[in-house]
């Protein structure tokens, strides 16, 4: 297996977003406390008091010299820039300027509740723009979501966390739980993270796969007969590849339950495929 981080995630809406009540977005004073209150992270650049160009997300914002008040004109993208672990973050849409709008969430994780774009918006946290091309390597993942982590924990008005590449909507609760225990040398957290859906044929495929290994995961008809058992081999076969890169040739491993599997590229490279060996 090799890895295969180099090229495919270029098409998909960077970072993270936390989901807040509108109006419930920190400002920059809420997080100079937060930060005052984690010794590990630190402030490392604000541009609210000088005239700035910088990157964020997908587009060059111009910020102007504004009082020292914090006050915002309207549509202004208001941003901070945050240390931890050697590696920076930026993180955008706070008050008092524009939040982000909740990206597609096709799955939901400990998150009952329909999503009301009228009454939640979001804020955004991205890898720095020295990290770009690498926002998918595992450090920068694992630093990326502790820091999300410990936003959460800090934030009670945070009520979910949107994940792009899966399309995935994750409650805090679950949030917390399955990245404390990732970080902690657990599980890499696949349910979230990643996400399966169900194929014409009968199949399993994964969801967001893809971002972090460069291919998605197709779990064959003659094995997805019980959703939830395929799930579970999902789940298993997720971790496992999200720790040794893209499958390039025919390989045999030995199932959850003592089951020979194979598993083989695509034709077009884009999954791995698994079945009964």
């Amino acid at each position: 297996m090799t890895d295969g981080r180099d090229n495919h995630a270029r098409h998909v809406v960077r970072g993270v977003f936390l989901l807040f009540s509108r109006n419930e977005r920190p400002d920059r004073a809420a997080i100079r406390d937060f930060v005052k209150a984690h010794p590990a992270i630190s402030l490392t650049h604000d541009p609210s008091s000088q005239a700035q160009l910088h990157l964020v997300g997908e587009a060059e914002v111009t910020h102007a010299t504004p009082s020292n008040d914090d006050r915002g004109g309207h549509g202004e993208l208001v941003w901070l820039e945050l240390l931890r672990e050697g590696l920076t973050f930026d993180i955008a849409g706070l008050l008092p300027g524009t939040g982000f709008e909740i990206p597609p969430c096709d799955h939901q994780f400990d998150y009952r509740e329909e999503i009301c774009r009228s009454r939640l918006e979001a804020v955004r946290l991205t890898p720095g723009s020295h990290l770009a091309g690498g926002e998918a390597s595992l450090p920068v993942l694992r630093s990326m979501f502790s820091l999300t982590r410990e936003l959460v924990r800090h934030f009670e008005a945070i009520e979910a966390i949107a994940w792009p590449p899966s399309s995935s909507l994750i409650g805090r609760r679950f949030f917390e739980s399955t990245i404390a225990a990732w970080l902690e040398g657990g599980a890499f957290p696949a349910l979230g993270l990643t996400a399966f859906r169900e194929t014409l044929d009968g199949g399993l495929v994964s969801v967001g796969l893809e971002f972090l290994i460069g291919q998605e995961l197709r779990i064959e008809p003659s094995l997805a007969g019980d959703k939830v058992a395929a799930t579970r081999l999902g789940v298993r076969l997720v971790n496992q590849l999200v720790l040794s890169g893209a499958v390039e040739r025919m390989e045999q491993i030995i199932g959850p339950d003592g089951q020979r599997l194979q598993l083989e590229p695509s034709s077009n490279g884009r999954f791995v495929r698994v079945w009964t060996g």
